[in-house]
């Protein structure tokens, strides 16, 4: 069974593939909404980097060891990388469908986190994951209802 610890590598290994994603969507992203898309695409990359941050020093803080390279981050991540070219629509459907996944993630960690007592986790996931469901909202109102695959 997996430790609070392990659960943390994973979304640590998300945040940082996330944060790169979020960056090759900032400079790729064209057309009529490039302003609007290429300002939030920056806010949400913010976003990760600040939130990788908090993981790795919680994973420190519970005494785990947060991994920190670019392979140990690709074999950990459960989201995909932005390897090819994208619409703006179909990159603000990546990111809602990577959101998603990431709730539902955090979801399984603040679980165990729960039944091992640690409410100071739970509570750091419980407030990325309203951040995160608020920016599902708001992304799925920008693509205009657009159905995501998932």
């Amino acid at each position: 069974m997996p430790t609070v610890a392990d659960r943390l590598n994973i979304h640590l290994a998300d945040w940082n593939l996330l944060y790169t994603k979020l960056h090759h969507y900032h400079w790729y992203v064209t057309g009529p909404n490039f302003l609007a898309l290429h300002t939030k695409f920056e806010e949400l990359y913010d976003y990760a980097a600040s939130s990788l941050d908090e993981v790795a020093e919680r994973i420190l803080a519970i005494g785990g060891k947060p991994i920190s390279t670019l392979k140990q981050y690709l074999d950990q991540t459960m989201l995909t990388e932005a390897g090819k070219e994208s619409t703006a629509d179909e990159m603000l459907n990546a990111v809602i469908r990577d959101f998603q996944t990431f709730v539902s993630s955090m979801k399984e960690t603040t679980k165990l986190a729960d039944e091992s007592g640690d409410a100071v986790t739970t509570d750091l996931l419980n407030g990325h994951m309203e951040e995160l469901q608020k920016q599902i909202w708001m992304l799925t109102a920008t693509s205009k209802g657009l159905p995501v695959k998932v």
